[in-house]
């Protein structure tokens, strides 16, 4: 793939940049150490200072940055700029909480162990490869990086290969804050040299947000490195509507999590299992809100979704659909792509789906919903369960019991209920299964790239 920047709503290319070669790559590996050594041994307040400044650059910035994000990957104006002011808020949080979250623990009574004193503290590693999607080019990369930088880690960032104007631009962005020049650096490089980069004895562990091939390799290598991995693999995330859900909420709830960054978000609500006894009123005014939909440029407000990020992107869930329908499946809405300049795909709800149906295993990365009737609350969570996936998970009741039946029930890392599922930086973001290993956010993310020492003092 070559390193462009393609614009999705038009197919044209927008910019191209040239790989960096092999020394240019140990140069930044070795900057990246560097800085490690620098960033180390100064403390918190220092760091939190230029994480601040880093911030505010952001804010300063957003207009320009958000036309960036929407030309290289089609996501809507509007959402590209909360984008932006997201990351720029994770970054104020962790400025502001690092040191307390890493602040370690002593023993009340040290001589249990024989000592005058013990306790714990935590110590950055050093350089983090972190290997990076287009979906959220900015904040995919920053609630990894704002708590590792902040942690006294160096970031060497592997951005994907059609986002390279965000991932240069995140590559300047905290030396111009105030970081040690190599905190995080960029590299352009394509994926077929990300295991060089790994196997290098400078970099000491990794990062990956992806589809599951891609973290599978990644941890194979890293594993053989015996080098520590964090990955987010994707979902196929359960949406369940009881009986005594608020069903027009639910439903504005629903349109909301299944298209928002044009359908491309792990976290998006795929599958919709609902009740039998509200599922055709659920169908009914979930596909009159699709339709309703506004398909267009994505530079202009009037735009509810852009184009797909990428034409394999379209291709392959055009291809999903296409293999459901065919099988049996009733598209209820949309179910065709476009024939148009750009990488466009309607707004597509599916009734009918079953298991011999490719969209009932993988992930549907695009504004395409399933739904599927459920005959009790045992019949949900079974429904909900039958995934390899096990990221995040909605539910919609206002009956207590049954709340507490899917908190409990649900294999995922995130229950959201009468809500949609979205990550802040006060809550660990994570799953289980094939939705990977680890935790990004919260005190949990900061944590995973830190060395749990243990300190035992004589008397």
């Amino acid at each position: 793939m070559p390193i462009a920047t393609i614009n999705p709503a038009t197919g044209e290319t927008e910019a191209t940049y040239d790989a960096h070669d092999d020394a240019e790559v140990d140069a930044r590996i070795g900057e990246a150490a560097d800085a490690f050594r620098a960033l180390a041994n100064t403390d918190f307040t220092a760091r939190g200072e230029w994480m601040h400044r880093a911030a505010d650059l952001l804010d300063a910035e957003v207009d320009e940055l958000a036309l960036v994000l929407t030309t290289e990957m089609g996501k809507p104006l509007a959402q590209a700029a909360a984008e932006v002011r997201k990351s720029a808020n994770a970054m104020r949080y962790y400025a502001d909480h690092a040191e307390d979250m890493l602040a370690g623990r002593a023993l009340d009574d040290p001589s249990v162990v024989g000592a005058g004193a013990a306790y714990t503290r935590y110590e950055p590693l050093g350089v983090v490869l972190a290997v990076m999607p287009w979906n959220y080019p900015i904040w995919q990369v920053i609630r990894f990086a704002a708590p590792a930088l902040m942690a006294g880690n160096t970031v060497l960032l592997k951005h994907a290969s059609n986002v390279p104007q965000s991932a240069l631009y995140l590559g300047s962005l905290f030396s111009r804050a105030g970081f040690p020049v190599g905190a995080l650096h960029t590299l352009l490089i394509p994926a077929a040299r990300v295991e060089a980069v790994l196997r290098d004895r400078r970099v000491v562990a990794a990062t990956l947000t992806g589809s599951e091939p891609a973290g599978r390799s990644l941890a194979a290598i890293a594993g053989s490195e015996v080098k520590h991995v964090v990955l987010e693999l994707g979902g196929s995330d359960p949406f369940i509507v009881m009986p005594s859900a608020d069903l027009d909420e639910a439903v504005r709830t629903a349109v909301t999590s299944r298209t928002s960054n044009n359908g491309q978000a792990c976290i998006n609500a795929k599958r919709f299992i609902v009740h039998e006894d509200v599922h055709d009123a659920f169908v009914e005014r979930f596909t009159a809100a699709m339709a309703a939909l506004r398909v267009g440029d994505p530079l202009d407000e009037s735009t509810d979704i852009g184009p797909l990020a990428t034409a394999s992107g379209r291709d392959e869930l055009a291809g999903l659909v296409d293999d459901a329908v065919a099988l049996g499946a009733v598209a209820a809405t949309g179910g065709t792509a476009g024939d148009g300049p750009g990488w466009f795909y309607p707004p597509t709800v599916l009734t009918g789906v079953d298991t011999g149906m490719r969209l009932y295993r993988e992930e549907a990365f695009g504004p395409v919903a399933t739904v599927f009737t459920a005959r009790d609350a045992d019949d949900a969570l079974r429904i909900a369960n039958d995934t390899t996936f096990g990221l995040s998970s909605a539910v919609w009741t206002r009956d207590e019991a049954e709340q507490e039946r899917f908190i409990r029930g649900l294999d995922a890392g995130a229950v959201f209920v009468n809500g949609m599922s979205i990550s802040y930086p006060e809550l660990p973001f994570g799953g289980v299964k094939d939705s990977g290993i680890g935790r990004e956010l919260s005190a949990e993310g900061i944590r995973e790239f830190v060395n749990l020492k243990s300190v035992w003092r004589g008397r």
